[in-house]
């Protein structure tokens, strides 16, 4: 078949976005011959996208408004670059209408839907009245421009509580709140307005009755200049925290065929009642107890986070797609050839401590190593080894990819994936994910949008391992050269051998593991080990001895060792960040432990009263007042960081001295305050 004639000219294309969505971008311009020009900020300067791009423009500092979100910046780089279109990923400037229209105004090609669409999908009332009028079901409720909260207090009764207060403008979550009470329906309107305005600079709101056991399932639709709109099927995205994405799969395992033909010409007449062409995804709500009505909740105007599954069980390019589209081609794929073939599941990899309320972490990224590719396996990813992660952008580093004959065959062969991701230097929610994935209802397919909340709040961190413990014990020893004994770190008196003790904290728990080295050489290391776990608060009184056997440590290169515990074998990364902390990374979990001991100096009770910042970010506030006493628990230092807010306190009551300012940028365990406690004076 021929390439179908194409209205305007695409060679080069400028990727307005950065991390793994750029990467994504840059890999089918390639396969397709076009040229590919990133741009980046300060922070970015040695980033993945950037090396990979043909050409690459710095647009400014490191936070977004002075670089990826200046529109001015990235239109005049699209133009001295001599770019003919502009691909803005997702996120950033992906859906605002004005930097369509700046590059149209500039003659660069947007490679995405028309400005119209973008506006109207962009409100959710605009939205819901288009939809509405191409007979698109949607959630019952009220919506118009100017509502009071009078008006909607009014409007409740008739809509039915359980209601849902959502702003028209934005998403993400973001001013949402559910209401089961009528009492508490005006001060939920007070906090959904401020926060709404806030976050979008509109504090327009509407209602809808809230859908029992709810699920998010989305439809992936093309759309080409010349009339043509077709479905690639669905996605379940119903496992999501805090109303974000974490684990999406497709297809869904609640839809039967009649009604996933019901929901994917649905979609495409939510795309057509707005004119659209590209690719573009329709949101849905689903009853799981009511699995063949489906509600309109809004459309994504943009390329998905989670568009991998989709590609992966229907073989197309989305990209690719998109390119082609913008080029005024038309589409050459009918509805009646796409096939979705076996399952796809994806899990997003997130800068976070999931053990820690999901609170965003940072630092350098000091040992990575993916799943191999192929196989069904698939890593789109932004970050290598060196790779700083702050807090100036979204905290998605990676997505997980895998597909498989059936829905069982990709859930396991994720977790398999996950098991080989190496991960050092930056916490990351990767065996949070493994977890979610063996809950039985996760297995079963029995999901809703609020599973995942209730399945965190139950997470703990997985304990380390006799072979981790032993790991982080000894895998950072240095064994010396060969035939000198003074320079091996492992231990030696004369007459009889001395053992190796370590004691680690990990957890909340402290561990001791003391080895008697057998056999030695400059790379491997024979010893018998013991480990006793402690109590929680590192006290004196009783401790079980939780395993003793033989271990052997094969030091293959400065960070992989492996270590056999009793003939049981794991592949390791060790590495050692500062004097004291220690990554251990293997396919049971990641573990950071620090060389514990106990409070037995001035200098280490002082240090108790210590105030660090868990992660790297930006104080936005402080509360506390030098000089200041003040109780356990008191609010001193309000740090930023991912767009989430937290509160540091008071760890011990006492007299606070605090030591930076609003608008200053912290690293991670920086410290930020200290409480002094008065000493006591004997009568």
């Amino acid at each position: 078949m021929s390439e179908p004639a194409s209205t305007r000219v695409i060679r080069s294309v400028l990727i307005a976005n950065r991390g793994e969505i750029a990467c994504r971008v840059i890999a089918s311009l390639r396969a397709m011959g076009v040229r590919s020009i990133a741009v980046y900020s300060d922070a970015d300067a040695r980033a993945p996208h950037v090396r990979e791009a043909d050409i690459a423009v710095r647009l400014g500092p490191a936070p977004a408004a002075q670089s990826y979100l200046d529109i001015a910046k990235v239109v005049a780089a699209a133009v001295e670059t001599g770019a003919d279109a502009v691909h803005p990923g997702y996120g950033f400037l992906s859906e605002n209408q004005d930097f369509a229209a700046a590059l149209a105004a500039a003659g660069i090609v947007f490679i995405g839907p028309p400005v119209v669409a973008i506006a109207t999908m962009g409100d959710k009332i605009a939205a819901r009245e288009a939809v509405t009028r191409r007979g698109v079901p949607v959630v019952r409720g009220l919506s118009r421009p100017g509502l009071s909260d009078d008006d909607l207090v009014a409007a409740a009764p008739d809509i039915g509580f359980p209601v849902l207060i959502k702003p028209s403008a934005g998403g993400g979550g973001k001013g949402m709140h559910r209401v089961d009470d009528p009492a508490q329906l005006r001060a939920a309107l007070g906090t959904a307005r401020r926060e709404a305005l806030a976050a979008f600079g509109d504090d327009a709101l509407f209602l809808e009755h809230f859908v029992d056991t709810p699920r998010h399932i989305e439809v992936q639709v093309l759309a080409d200049e010349h009339g043509t709109v077709i479905h690639l099927g669905e996605r379940e995205c119903s496992l999501q925290r805090r109303h974000q994405k974490v684990i999406e799969e497709a297809p869904s395992s609640l839809l039967d065929a009649a009604t996933r033909a019901r929901i994917g010409e649905a979609a495409c007449d939510a795309a057509r009642s707005v004119g659209y062409t590209g690719a573009g995804t329709v949101e849905f709500i689903v009853s799981a107890r009511r699995p063949d009505e489906f509600f309109f909740m809004e459309m994504n105007t943009r390329l998905q986070v989670e568009h991998p599954v989709t590609e992966m069980v229907t073989g197309i390019d989305l990209v690719e797609q998109q390119i082609r589209v913008a080029r005024g081609e038309r589409l050459t794929i009918a509805q009646d050839a796409v096939v979705l073939s076996g399952h796809a599941v994806e899990a997003r990899v997130y800068a976070e401590d999931p053990a820690q309320d999901f609170l965003p972490t940072g630092g350098t990224v000091r040992t990575l190593s993916w799943p191999t590719a192929g196989a069904g396996v698939r890593v789109d990813a932004g970050i290598d080894a060196g790779s700083v992660i702050g807090s100036d952008y979204d905290p998605m580093l990676a997505k997980v990819v895998c597909h498989g004959a059936d829905r069982m065959e990709a859930l396991d062969r994720l977790d398999e994936a996950l098991a080989k991701t190496v991960l050092v230097g930056v916490g990351s929610n990767v065996d949070f994910c493994r977890y979610v994935l063996a809950q039985p209802r996760v297995r079963d397919g029995e999901l809703d949008t609020e599973l995942l909340d209730r399945l965190a709040a139950d997470y703990a961190a997985p304990a380390p391992t006799p072979a981790a413990l032993v790991a982080g014990a000894l895998g950072v020893l240095d064994l010396g050269r060969a035939g000198d004994l003074w320079s091996s770190a492992i231990g030696f008196r004369i007459g009889v051998p001395s053992p190796i003790t370590t004691r680690l904290h990990c957890g909340g728990h402290r561990y001791t593991v003391s080895a008697l080295v057998t056999d030695s050489d400059t790379r491997t290391l024979r010893a018998e080990a013991t480990i006793v776990a402690e109590e929680a608060d590192g006290g004196a009184g009783d401790a079980d001895e939780v395993w003793r056997g033989a271990v052997y440590l094969d030091h293959a290169s400065a960070a992989a060792v492996t270590v056999r515990c009793d003939g049981i074998g794991s592949l390791w990364v060790v590495e050692q960040t500062s004097g004291t902390q220690r990554w251990v990374c293997g396919e049971d979990g990641t573990w950071v432990m620090q060389l514990a001991h106990r409070l037995e100096t001035s200098e280490d009770a002082d240090a108790a009263g210590d105030v660090r910042s868990p992660m790297p970010g930006t104080v936005v506030a402080v509360p506390g007042v030098d000089g200041q006493t003040v109780d356990t628990g008191d609010p001193l230092v309000v740090v930023e960081a991912m767009k989430m807010e937290h509160t540091l306190r008071a760890p011990v009551a006492g007299v606070a001295s605090v030591t930076v300012r609003a608008g200053e940028k912290v690293d991670a365990q920086q410290i930020l305050a200290h409480v002094a406690v008065p000493e006591v004076t004997e009568q």
